[in-house]
């Protein structure tokens, strides 16, 4: 018994099927590309990252002087630096590849005390009635609403905190999977 089912679509062996030049163009996740071509040396799990997320088209290249940003945050702070946190977020959002739930998790890794990753699942959690809808477009008016966005969810994910005796450094994961399990049922958007 075949299970393959027949689609009408075309294929090289096609009659009128040709190579065109601009097939030889491969305009794909450029720099990286570059980069894992010309990389000869054994496999490590660095390399390994970098081919899963030249596959799922998740690569972010970092420049100089945002990674000296973020190596700024010390990870042993307790209080929030507005004014450095409002620079370094617009620097990551302007950043190929970085949206808020990405820019709010490398914050999380540098010093959860302070950062939590905001997701659809923590923030519909929080907040009752309420998707996390985030445009994309890279407009400076964009950016400062999500930079805003994300510096009220952390004082909201605060007070949730107190209230329900969470840890703050495992909140976005206690209440991710606190949402995992109460709304099952209820899907999330796909962006």
């Amino acid at each position: 018994m075949n299970n393959l089912k027949k689609v009408n679509h075309k294929t090289v062996f096609d009659k009128d099927f040709k190579i065109l030049d601009s097939d030889n163009e491969f305009d794909y996740q450029t720099e990286l590309t570059k980069k894992l071509d010309s990389d000869s040396s054994d496999f490590d799990q660095n390399k390994l990252n970098e081919i899963v997320l030249w596959k799922v088209n998740r690569y972010a290249e970092f420049n100089d002087k945002l990674i000296y940003e973020l190596n700024s945050l010390n990870p042993n702070d307790r209080q929030i630096d507005l004014e450095k946190t409002k620079r370094i977020l617009k620097m990551l959002l302007k950043t190929k590849g970085v949206q808020l739930a990405m820019a709010s998790t490398i914050l999380r890794f540098r010093n959860p005390k302070i950062y939590q990753i905001i997701d659809q699942r923590v923030y519909r959690i929080i907040y009752d009635g309420q998707e996390l809808n985030l445009s994309s477009y890279l407009s400076d008016k964009n950016i400062d609403n999500q930079i805003e966005l994300y510096l009220k969810y952390l004082t909201d994910l605060k007070q949730v905190c107190s209230d329900f005796k969470i840890d703050f450094t495992k909140a976005d994961r206690i209440l991710f999977m606190a949402d995992r399990r109460v709304n099952k049922k209820h899907k999330l958007r796909n962006y």
